[in-house]
């Protein structure tokens, strides 16, 4: 049997994530002297690297300030200073992306409102959002998580051609990456549902999206290619052919509806593989975890067939009868 997947492709995919580690990143950290100093720590340590490709600078928010205008990112550790708008105004002025790190999110946005210079809205990141608990929140182990989580999401939003180089020199970054990378192959794998193949063209193409999104996982998780990856693209594979066979079920118990069904299961499929191979990395790398989710999934899509079974007849005569239910109104509407 011959696999659904070009081995080629995943060829070039492994030679563009050799290339991200090796792209070179660039990081200032401005630090405002209201700041907190657990906050300041937290995220200087969040962007220390080893790596020789990542240069990260720090410095503070003073009367020279001048920003650097070869970085990919400007990161601003801020207290509520009326000056962090003027200072992140002028890091986007030289075409940097600017993120200001707060505890204090609305004491900020109030400070900085009363200026000419008004930050973005979704450049300010905090652990929670404004209002959800006092100012200043305090940097608990579980703040610090969610900060972490926010930050890597901006990242991922500004930067979106250098998200695995980040992802690779920056632990933090790795799980906002590889929900991004879920996300974004799900939606894929959904669109190519929507088009009308011959029956299993469409297999290798979502297949492929499926191994690439592990690949570029475990690049964000540190990991090299190696017995580990094949195993994991198995499970891939798997849930290709599950995919497969459960449209083909759905399909044949909703033929109206095929296009729709294609699309839901190609997202739902995917998603599910993509979210437990995260825990898997996260989780101590137990493949027969990811495998039950393969299995769970059949296990559900069983049941979807045969509530569907029951429920197209109803919705099968209801579309069948939608243009003249749709002629008969337009003729109610008064010209």
């Amino acid at each position: 049997m011959q696999l659904p997947i070009d081995v080629v492709a995943l060829f070039d995919e492994a030679t563009d994530i050799e290339a991200a580690h090796e792209t070179p990143l660039s990081v200032s950290v401005y630090i405002d002297d209201a700041a907190p100093a657990g906050l300041v720590a937290h995220v200087r340590n969040a962007f220390a690297s080893t790596l020789p490709s990542v240069r990260m600078t720090v410095s503070y928010l003073d009367s020279g300030f001048c920003p650097n205008t070869g970085d990919d990112i400007a990161v601003i550790v801020a207290g509520p200073s009326r000056k962090i708008g003027a200072s992140a105004a002028a890091i986007r002025a030289v075409g940097v992306p600017a993120m200001v790190a707060t505890t204090s999110p609305a004491a900020l946005a109030k400070a900085t409102a009363a200026g000419k210079h008004a930050i973005p809205d979704g450049d300010i990141v905090a652990p929670y959002a404004a209002g959800e608990a006092e100012e200043p929140f305090e940097l608990t182990a579980e703040a610090a998580a969610a900060l972490d989580e926010r930050m890597g999401r901006w990242i991922v939003s500004v930067r979106r051609e250098k998200r695995l180089a980040f992802a690779i020199a920056f632990p933090f970054m790795r799980r906002p990456l590889a929900t991004d990378a879920v996300q974004l192959t799900a939606l894929q794998n959904a669109g190519v549902g929507l088009i009308p193949f011959l029956p299993g063209a469409d297999l290798p193409i979502m297949t492929l999206n499926q191994a690439k999104m592990v690949m570029q996982i475990a690049a964000a998780y540190g990991l090299e290619f190696s017995l580990e990856r094949v195993k994991e693209l198995a499970v891939v594979v798997a849930g290709a052919y599950l995919s497969r066979g459960l449209v083909r079920r759905l399909v044949s118990a909703v033929p109206v509806l095929g296009f729709l069904v294609r699309t839901g299961v190609a997202y739902g499929t995917t998603a599910a593989v993509g979210y437990a191979i995260i825990e898997y990395y996260e989780g101590g790398e137990n493949v027969t975890g990811v495998a039950n989710v393969i299995e769970r999934a059949a296990d559900g899509g069983t049941k979807l067939v045969g509530s569907a079974q029951h429920v197209v007849p109803k919705l099968a005569g209801a579309l069948e009868n939608a243009p003249e239910i749709i002629a008969s109104a337009q003729k109610k509407i008064p010209a």
